[in-house]
């Protein structure tokens, strides 16, 4: 055998006999009274340790996610600045004028469209067309003087959205009661009568909806979540409840 692999093998007897003699030394010292709670605290601060790695690789993962959103956002917003710098740098030197047939033809027909209106007129005034009241969007200034508690998590975009979908079902039900009876289908004349029967002398002359037509004319989903919007809405006075007869009816401010 040579010396070299002697000497390997004894380097390595002697590392395991090291290894032994230390293993045996931690089996003593664990054994002792007085040491016990000392590994016990040391345990519980690697269990805390531990916890608080873990959190910190979940925030680590949503900044990540959020920059690359952020990334995205850049883009987009680098590409919507070049295409607008391409436009105002090529913005013609004048614009073509019309010609003088297409501007004695447009004053022909606005003299013939005024004869043929003015005895109309005369006859019989036309009819306003009916307006329908909706709920003004929510500022910005009146979003941050909403109480945190009541908005929690939702944002300036989502109660917004909320209040473009509730003018929704308003249109669409202030459209049907505006039709003449006869022009209705089986279905249509259905919700007629049930708006009708939902009036009482509290909403009389008031635009008003019930969750039964945010359903009927809209995806949004009635839940917890609406109802907090809801709450907000009629923090910032865009709607106020009128309840009777089991059924809450949101009325248009």
């Amino acid at each position: 055998m040579a010396s070299s692999d002697l000497e390997d093998l004894c380097f390595h007897i002697n590392t395991k006999i090291s290894t032994i003699k230390k293993t045996l030394q931690l089996r003593n010292i664990g054994q002792e009274l007085s040491l016990k709670s000392m590994l016990c605290k040391i345990g519980n601060e690697m269990v805390f340790l531990h916890d608080l790695l873990n959190k910190m690789e979940t925030e680590v993962q949503q900044q990540e996610k959020l920059k690359n959103l952020l990334k995205e956002l850049q883009k987009s917003a680098e590409r919507d600045q070049n295409e607008a710098q391409h436009l105002r740098e090529n913005i013609p030197p004048h614009l073509p004028k019309p010609t003088q047939s297409c501007i004695t033809g447009l004053t022909v027909k606005c003299e013939e469209q005024t004869k043929v209106v003015e005895p109309e007129r005369a006859k019989k005034p036309t009819k306003d067309p009916r307006l329908i009241k909706e709920v003004p969007l929510i500022t910005a200034e009146e979003f941050e003087s909403v109480p945190a508690y009541m908005k929690g998590r939702l944002t300036y975009d989502q109660i917004n959205a909320v209040v473009q979908d509730i003018n929704k079902a308003v249109v669409g039900k202030y459209k049907i009661l505006h039709q003449p009876l006869k022009s209705m289908n089986a279905a249509v004349r259905n919700l007629y009568h049930r708006f009708l029967e939902e009036e009482t002398k509290d909403t009389k002359g008031e635009f008003f909806i019930v969750e039964a037509d945010i359903k009927e004319f809209t995806q949004l989903k009635v839940d917890k979540r609406f109802h907090r919007i809801l709450n907000i809405l009629r923090h910032c006075q865009r709607v106020r409840e009128v309840r009777g007869s089991r059924l809450v009816r949101y009325v248009i401010c």
